[in-house]
């Protein structure tokens, strides 16, 4: 297998930090207590993959039936990959959402944060060598109490994971959303954002997709027709307003 390659990032002045493949040996001691009895290596996580049995017993089924999907028939490379958590999961129809695109893979996983998509990039984006990667995750970090700078690390971790083994892959982050039931993370949430737009802004195959403004109403509130009884989960207005912001982003 070619070694692995390094990428720099040039963060932003209001975000000092200089993250490599070999400074993130130790990411998961670091970027959150939820994670901290499974640590490990960023070269692991890209060289040497989990097989499904070691795979977290909460989401195995759902990597099962990701792998019988991919057995009966393997995706052709080039397509665009939706990874993240249940926002990706539920969306029923997303695979015949967006009618433009030759080849739409979801691979969404309920209640993974972000650093979960990290440790299993190898079954989530990879395999499928996609031209484009949309990621919505990061909310389920947060609410397991995460700092904005843990989720701003944890994409920058994925994106270093996903661009050492497909350089020529892009990355697009879908803001984390407005979720009335977490009305009082919307601080967090908000930082969050903006700290993953500035680094996006640093490279030219990065991209931040604004959903979070479109879902809140005229008091800058978490508009609750968008969402179902749970007030956690989209229904299906909610998934219009992704699919048309969304949309804009899959071109090229």
């Amino acid at each position: 297998m070619p070694a692995l390659r390094h990428f720099p990032l040039c963060w932003p002045r209001a975000l000092p930090l200089q993250l490599t493949l070999a400074g993130l040996l130790g990411l998961g001691l670091h970027v959150g207590a939820a994670h901290a009895e499974t640590p490990i290596p960023m070269a692991v996580a890209v060289s040497a993959p989990t097989q499904l049995a070691a795979i977290d017993p909460r989401w195995s089924s759902s990597f099962e039936a990701f792998a019988a999907a991919d057995l009966k028939q393997a995706p052709q490379p080039g397509g665009v990959v939706f990874v993240g958590s249940s926002s990706i999961r539920l969306w029923n129809d997303l695979e015949t959402s967006f009618s433009d695109q030759p080849l739409v893979i979801k691979r969404g996983f309920g209640g993974s944060q972000l650093l979960d998509c990290v440790k299993l990039v190898h079954h989530l984006v990879l395999p499928y060598q996609p031209r484009l990667v949309v990621v919505y995750a990061g909310e389920n970090d947060l609410a397991e109490g995460a700092s904005p700078r843990d989720v701003a690390e944890r994409f920058t971790a994925f994106v270093q994971a996903v661009k050492a083994a497909l350089p020529d892959t892009r990355i697009a982050f879908v803001s984390i959303k407005p979720s009335p039931l977490r009305s009082g993370m919307l601080p967090a949430v908000r930082e969050a954002n903006e700290l993953v737009r500035a680094y996006s802004q640093t490279e030219p195959w990065l991209d931040y997709i604004d959903v979070f403004s479109s879902m809140l109403d005229d008091q800058g509130q978490p508009r609750a027709e968008l969402f179902q009884g749970d007030r956690l989960h989209l229904n299906a207005d909610g998934y219009a307003i992704w699919q048309r912001i969304i949309a804009l982003h899959l071109k090229g």
